[in-house]
């Protein structure tokens, strides 16, 4: 939905140019567009018939405020609309405001990602100081327990045993007991789902909510499942009290398709998305942040917090009083570069938050391939780096031809990848030398309008 949406908003922008005010027929041409990219996104066709009407109620007659075109005026209000259709303003926060242990019950159909889901927040909630505990009551699938148990120990919390052969009311009651007993702050209980929605499944889930009376009930959605997900929605709607919506697989090509449907039918916020299978790759969701991503507006809030959270500030001083005092940059410092770059997501994490403008805008045309290629890129460079000794990194001027050989085979490459890496090298090593120079300001007039040429081979 994205990358539809973006470019072709961005084409109805550039065709409205010179066009003085916002008029039916050019409302008409952008509400055409917008429907043709929610739909391909497969958002529920309800939910696209009454966003359209909000924003053609909006749009109407809005004049064109100082120097904005009819066509950003116009995307400012798909961007508003957007937001409040996919939830109000901020973020939706977990209630916890209760005697602990805080019983969060995890709702949803089997594949949606409840299990990794619940690993997920509990590796949030241990983030902002919780002691969490986690409990598996899905007693049909055989994998299910084992799985959480995994996960659980990834995500550093604590993870209470079940059997298959256990009701799993009775699972349930006994993890809050051992919670209680043991001051947990939060207990986290994954439930069975199905492949479809069966009245089996939501009796289950009913009484599991009668007996453990939960401060929050979220239900976790697939947002590529498309058109199917109002069903489901709908289903759990009327069986649960939901409090959340958590999103997962929001990496996806969809963006989104289901966050439009989902909150819309339900009337839940969405509280979270699932950005990556990592286990840290869960975000508190906030509407309109989401919004400007859908739109190509990048996310450059979500990109500053990743970079605080996956950068080493110490390293990084490190190299800037190294950059400034003139001491060579060496291979060791390119090798933290890219392991900082590693922590902040990768590249596609990176340029996925990216406004499209400062991208060439070119990202919405960087497949899955060019990602994966780039991806592959990296950690490539990171082998050939490791395969070198702590000296040759220091000083890479000693890497004759033997030693290459030594290094190539060493990291599974040929010999003209690791020539290809020491061209890398020395460039950021040049670029390194102007910095120190006083020149970053000449350099960064030379790259500008250079968008990000050169990322990905």
């Amino acid at each position: 939905m994205a990358s539809a949406l973006s470019e072709r908003l961005s084409r109805l922008v550039k065709t409205m140019r010179g066009q003085a005010r916002i008029t039916e027929d050019n409302v008409q041409d952008m509400l055409r567009e917008v429907r043709m990219a929610l739909l391909e996104a497969d958002v529920a066709l309800p939910v696209v018939r009454d966003f359209i009407a909000r924003v053609k109620e909006k749009a109407l007659g809005q004049e064109v405020v100082g120097s904005l075109s009819p066509g950003q005026a116009l995307v400012g209000v798909v961007h508003k609309e957007l937001a409040a259709t996919m939830g109000a303003s901020g973020v939706a926060e977990l209630n916890l405001a209760t005697q602990p242990p805080a019983v969060i019950l995890m709702a949803g159909l089997q594949g949606a990602g409840k299990t990794t889901t619940t690993a997920k927040l509990a590796k949030h909630l241990i983030g902002r100081k919780k002691k969490v505990l986690t409990v598996s009551g899905d007693v049909y699938r055989p994998a299910a327990i084992e799985q959480l148990k995994t996960v659980t120990r990834q995500a550093g919390a604590e993870w209470f045993p079940s059997q298959a052969s256990d009701k799993p009311v009775d699972i349930a009651l006994a993890a809050v007991d051992y919670a209680k007993k043991h001051y947990f702050d939060v207990l986290l209980v994954d439930t069975a789902g199905r492949l479809a929605i069966d009245e089996a499944m939501m009796d289950e889930i009913r009484a599991l909510h009668a007996a453990l009376n939960p401060i929050e009930t979220l239900f976790v959605v697939d947002a590529m499942q498309g058109q199917d997900a109002i069903n489901v929605a709908k289903a759990f709607k009327e069986a649960l009290p939901l409090t959340g919506i958590v999103l997962t697989k929001l990496d996806g090509d969809s963006r989104g398709g289901a966050a439009l449907s989902v909150r819309q039918v339900t009337g839940a916020p969405i509280k979270f998305a699932g950005v990556s299978e990592k286990i840290d790759g869960l975000e508190l969701f906030d509407a309109e942040r989401h919004a400007g991503r859908v739109l190509g507006m990048g996310d450059i809030l979500a990109l500053v917090e990743q970079v605080q959270q996956g950068v080493d500030l110490q390293a990084a001083q490190k190299l800037a009083d190294k950059v400034k005092s003139g001491s060579g940059f060496d291979l060791e410092d390119f090798l933290s570069q890219i392991s900082q770059m590693k922590n902040m997501g990768g590249l596609s994490g990176l340029i996925d938050k990216l406004p499209a403008q400062m991208t060439g805008g070119k990202t919405p045309q960087l497949g899955a391939a060019d990602m994966d290629r780039a991806e592959r890129d990296v950690r490539r460079m990171e082998g050939i780096i490791r395969s070198m000794t702590p000296l040759e990194r220091r000083k890479p001027e000693l890497l004759k031809a033997s030693r290459k050989r030594r290094i190539a085979a060493g990291a599974g490459v040929q010999v003209q990848e690791v020539n290809r890496l020491l061209n890398q090298f020395e460039q950021m090593q040049g670029m390194m030398k102007k910095m120190k120079g006083g020149g970053m300001m000449k350099m960064m007039k030379r790259m500008g309008g250079g968008g990000m040429k050169g990322f990905v081979r």
